[in-house]
This record gives structure tokens, C-alpha cells and sequence, in this order.
């Protein structure tokens, strides 16, 4: 019989470290809900896998491909039995890359992807089109079983619309095919037409006194019914 050898004192050290360390790292990072709504992991041959180990900074858990921030850079819910994203798929508006192919998703997916303006490839089922159309992208491919909306576009700078936004706001991107005005500094309201910035004061004053009209009324009519009564 072969003689055992004893594992040295160094060796069993730098084990137990390496043992922390990974606790240590899985407890910090706290994965979103949305990493774990789908039971498994990311597969191997996916493109959200791909994409992920192609960046040294970037990790795969669960259906996540993140950061050491937890940010989320890739999404990968193929397969999920799923007919519509669910709440908790904000959590992924930092996402580049989405896989959400082999799912029974409704096609219905304009207000699904609002915010999601560093999205760059979204794999659907064949059947589902792309949010925003396909004006919204620069590639549109489609496969025997999916469908790839690839290369988000900047639809402010193609609308050649004058007044998509006023004089007073500029057009920004709110995600595939979803565009939002927003007001330059000292304007407000209405198609950004006032000038100044926004009175607090007034809102609540204008706001505590309807409530205060509206309590004293309530009161007097709880007076009459309580006098009659």
C-alpha cells in the first residue's frame, strides 16, 4: 500500500482562503430577482455565455451574466415557459445582450424594453417582433426558431420630425423604438413652455389648501347627518 502523505500546514491554508474567499464573494454579490426567476443556469452554447466569457470583468450566475457590481450585462431566459417578461424584468434595463427565445411570449413587447437603451442583441421566439419594429434596429434576423433584433438604432436622430419635441426639449432615447423629451435646464410644463424652474412652494400650496377645503367640507357634512340623526 502506498504510503499516505500528509498535506502540509501552507497547503491546508491556502485551501481554507480560497474556500472564504469564494463565500466571501458569493455573499457580496447579491444577485437580482430576476437572475433566479428561471430555474438553471445560462447553457454553455448560448449567446448570452458567449458574450459573457469574452469579457474577463463579467461572470455567470444563474441566468446572469454581471459584473462584480452585480450589474447586470446579459440575460439569458430562454426556455422559461414564459407568456410575458414578469415584474421583475427592469432589473435588466443595463443589459447589452437578451435571450428570451423558446418562450410562449405574447407579441406584445412595445412598453416591455422601456429604459433599456444600452440593449444591443435580443434573441426572440420566431414568432414575437421586435420591439419597436424593425426600424428600431439596424439588423433584423430570422431563423427557423428565433428571431435576433441586432444593434439598437437612435430613432432621435432619424425622425427628421420637427415637432416630435419643442422648442425647449430635446429627444433622448428611452429604449427600442421609445423616444422621451426632455426639457433644457430652466424650462417646465407643458411642451416645456415655462419658463423658471418648477415652484414647490405653489404646488403644495395650491395642494394643502384643496385638502383643506375638502376636510372642512367632509366635516360639515358628518355634522348635518350626526344633527338629524
Amino acid at each position: 500500500m502506498a504510503p499516505i502523505v500528509p498535506s502540509s500546514g501552507a497547503s491546508l491554508v491556502s485551501r481554507a482562503m480560497a474556500l472564504l474567499l469564494a463565500l466571501g464573494v458569493e455573499r457580496a454579490l447579491a444577485l437580482p430577482e430576476i437572475c433566479t426567476q428561471c430555474p438553471g443556469s445560462v447553457q454553455n452554447s448560448s449567446k448570452v455565455a458567449f458574450y459573457c466569457k469574452q469579457t474577463p470583468e463579467l461572470m455567470l450566475h444563474a441566468r446572469c451574466c454581471l459584473n462584480q457590481k452585480g450589474t447586470i450585462f446579459g440575460l439569458d431566459l430562454q426556455n422559461c415557459s414564459l407568456e410575458d417578461p414578469g415584474p421583475n424584468f427592469p432589473q435588466a434595463y443595463t443589459a447589452v445582450i437578451i435571450d428570451l427565445q423558446a418562450n410562449p411570449l405574447k407579441d406584445n413587447l412595445a412598453n416591455t424594453f422601456r429604459g433599456f437603451i444600452q440593449l444591443q442583441t435580443l434573441v426572440l421566439p420566431q414568432g414575437i417582433s421586435c420591439p419597436g419594429g424593425n426600424d428600431a434596429w439596424k439588423q433584423v434576423i430570422s431563423h427557423k426558431d428565433n428571431k435576433i433584433c441586432q444593434g439598437q438604432r437612435n430613432l432621435c436622430n432619424s425622425t427628421g420630425d420637427p415637432e416630435m419635441c419643442p422648442e425647449n426639449g430635446s429627444c433622448v432615447v428611452d429604449g427600442p423604438g421609445l423616444l422621451e423629451c426632455v426639457c433644457a435646464d430652466g424650462f417646465h410644463g407643458y411642451k416645456c413652455m415655462r419658463q423658471g424652474s418648477f415652484s414647490l412652494f405653489m404646488f403644495f400650496g395650491i395642494l394643502g389648501s384643496t385638502t383643506l377645503s375638502l376636510s372642512i367640507l367632509l366635516w360639515g357634512t358628518q355634522r348635518r347627518k350626526a344633527k338629524t340623526s
